[in-house]
């Protein structure tokens, strides 16, 4: 009680006494006509009688009432002083990479909401099991980069996983142009789009109980690529294995991502922008985020997409490479090729295509800033920046 009436007084800019915390029982010169049946309640919602360990059932005749009541309930409840002696003080509300994303507006299920408001049901399986399948896509001058190979590869995994029920491309095309025309969002954004199996009857593994169809979210944010595409980026090679294909297969684009993160976690201990994963014979896959190509001697190569997903980028890069009679090899690729190369990028849609500066701590790389003209790395890049904008599907 004393930590609530110091934080009152505090915001209120009055001194705290102690005299606050007492007061002595019996009526008042100053009660008014309801002060007999706020007395009365008091002594019953605030327990001064010994409180109950559970609850007792809602009973079902209030549950519409609940349900209507909840939102302006939970509205409420967001402004309370939320001290407590057992948790400590509340965590600080953390700062946004990219203040303007606080007001955006977000597809789901249908709706377009505010942020604070997209939420899925704990019965949908993305909650239940991560059993969903996403794609990255990036809008330039109010072009949606290689939409439509996006949507083949997340048809793909959805089939792959035997979803039914699914939304059809003008659907999902609709939701994304709606949420981006909602936003105003037409350049330097990024959007996360999700289709889960949808929400189930009961909670449970089994596909059986997905009744209501898929559910679709589209997140778009104002996003910049995420990595230093100018000055180069550091790798540390994981100890933790890129999944096998016997297993579960990187080429459906699933949600379950523990397999990255881990990686991802080595990658942040270890102070590196991202980790390198092998395949369960210790040659190099991909990174916990992206595809990876190196140059050696003027020849292009990147890992087979065995166990990496074949990225659509990466698939952008390729074809430019053959474009420009550049010699390209899609093979296995040990670690040592990537410490011993003379360039290495990695390409992805979030980050686009960023230059490697350093890896393990022992390989420093020529980074885009000192690559000569007749660089294959350099010249590939370029090309690729340039005619990879010139490849969007219209959002208007």
């Amino acid at each position: 009680m004393q930590a609530v009436l110091r934080g009152l007084c505090e915001d209120l800019d009055i001194p705290f006494q102690e005299s606050m915390l007492k007061w002595e029982a019996g009526p008042k010169p100053v009660d008014g006509v309801w002060a007999p049946w706020w007395y009365k309640n008091v002594h019953k919602s605030t327990c001064f009688t010994p409180a109950r360990e559970y609850p007792l059932p809602l009973p079902s005749s209030l549950y519409d009432l609940l349900e209507q009541s909840l939102p302006f309930y939970n509205m409420l409840r967001r402004k309370t002083r939320r001290i407590s002696s057992i948790t400590g003080p509340p965590l600080p509300t953390p700062s946004l990479p990219v203040p303007a994303n606080e007001k955006i507006l977000v597809w789901v299920a249908g709706e377009i909401v505010p942020r604070d408001s997209a939420k899925v049901s704990v019965f949908d399986s993305v909650i239940q099991g991560g059993d969903a399948v996403w794609e990255g896509l990036r809008v330039y001058n109010g072009k949606v980069f290689k939409l439509d190979k996006h949507l083949d590869r997340l048809f793909d995994s959805a089939k792959a996983l035997a979803f039914t029920n699914v939304p059809t491309r003008t659907e999902i095309k609709g939701a994304i142009y709606k949420t981006l025309n909602s936003n105003g969002m037409f350049e330097n954004t990024h959007i996360r789009l999700t289709l889960t199996r949808g929400k189930k009857v009961t909670s449970g593994m089994s596909p059986a109980f997905n009744l209501y169809g898929c559910t679709l979210i589209v997140l778009a944010e104002w996003k910049p690529p995420i990595y230093d595409n100018t000055g180069g980026i550091t790798l540390v090679t994981a100890t933790t294995r890129r999944n096998s294909p016997n297993n579960l297969d990187s080429k459906i684009h699933h949600n379950n991502l523990l397999n990255n993160i881990l990686a991802k976690v080595e990658g942040n201990l270890a102070k590196a922008d991202d980790a390198i994963m092998l395949d369960k014979d210790g040659y190099v896959s991909e990174t916990n985020a992206t595809n990876i190509f190196l140059v050696k001697k003027g020849r292009v190569a990147t890992p087979h997409a065995d166990y990496c997903l074949p990225g659509i980028t990466r698939a952008t890069v390729m074809e430019l490479v053959v474009k420009e009679n550049l010699v390209l090899e899609e093979r296995r690729l040990s670690l040592s090729e990537f410490h011993t190369a003379d360039e290495v990028w990695t390409t992805g849609t979030m980050g686009e295509l960023t230059p490697v500066s350093c890896h393990d701590r022992r390989s420093r790389y020529w980074g885009r800033r000192s690559w000569t003209s007749d660089s294959a790395g350099t010249n590939c890049i370029q090309k690729s920046d340039r005619r990879t904008r010139g490849a969007y599907t219209h959002v208007l």
